[in-house]
């Protein structure tokens, strides 16, 4: 399980972040503000929101990449400040970016990772097999990583993430550059996750996927939570006569209401 609590992060930025990005007045910039919500095993949580809205913040902070300026994080009951390395040891994170050696075989990466999470090597042969096989890696798990394209970097990025058997996974918008065949082993990999009592939290800005994972929805826009329900009740309240429409109705009204 995953318990967030009155979440906030602050970013300070330089002169030249400033510069570039156009800012002006306080460099002190809340990227993430008072969000709280809570991740059940066995359900998929969907954390949807526009590009720059503050998801990846905040799945970094779950994954002790980050630590929050305010607010406090639980995963599995351990503290994300306090009890990091606890966390790390039952967490699985993919990010869009897969970050691969590109000199290293998938063979050679993974079972590096499997020691590295402190596996024994019978345990790292039967998982990696598991995830060869589910993922379509079998037949390019010798070759270097380098001359790979995308989506196979992804499925070595994947299998990086789930070689553990961590109990709680966060996907970081995991289709993110891929075909439909690679991006449909990846929803099937969501929903194995769910099938097997993992909690799984997704954050994606794809409404197909919303609509094909979510047991429960949190909706994120200008770091702030406009949105933390089941997907259900969702779906019940609709307003809108599309899932993309009924997105820009609550943002447009959330953005009013802070006027």
């Amino acid at each position: 399980m995953i318990e967030v609590q009155n979440l906030s992060k602050t970013f300070r930025l330089t002169k030249k972040q400033m510069k570039e990005s156009g800012h002006s007045g306080d460099p002190e910039v809340l990227a993430v503000q008072d969000v709280s919500f809570r991740c059940l095993p066995g359900r998929i949580f969907t954390l949807l929101g526009p590009n720059g809205a503050g998801k990846t913040t905040t799945l970094r902070m779950i994954a002790t990449i980050l630590k929050p300026t305010e607010g406090h994080i639980t995963v599995a009951g351990f503290d994300t400040v306090h009890q990091g390395a606890e966390v790390r040891a039952r967490l699985g994170f993919l990010t869009g970016s897969t970050g691969l050696y590109d000199k290293l075989s998938p063979n050679e990466l993974i079972d590096y990772f499997g020691r590295l999470n402190n596996m024994d090597e019978q345990t790292i042969a039967r998982r990696k097999d598991e995830l060869f096989t589910l993922l379509g890696i079998h037949e390019f798990a010798n070759r270097r990583i380098g001359r790979f394209s995308t989506g196979m970097k992804q499925k070595v990025s994947i299998a990086r993430t789930m070689i553990h058997d961590p109990e709680v996974i966060v996907f970081d918008e995991p289709t993110s550059g891929l075909d439909v065949i690679a991006a449909k082993g990846i929803i099937d990999l969501i929903r194995n996750s769910k099938l097997q009592q993992k909690t799984v939290i997704l954050s994606t800005h794809i409404m197909s996927e919303v609509n094909m994972l979510s047991d429960d929805l949190a909706i994120i826009h200008k770091g702030r939570m406009i949105y933390n329900n089941t997907y259900e009740q969702f779906q019940a309240g609709m307003q809108a006569a599309t899932l993309e429409d009924e997105f820009i109705r609550l943002a447009t009204a959330s953005e009013t209401a802070t006027l």
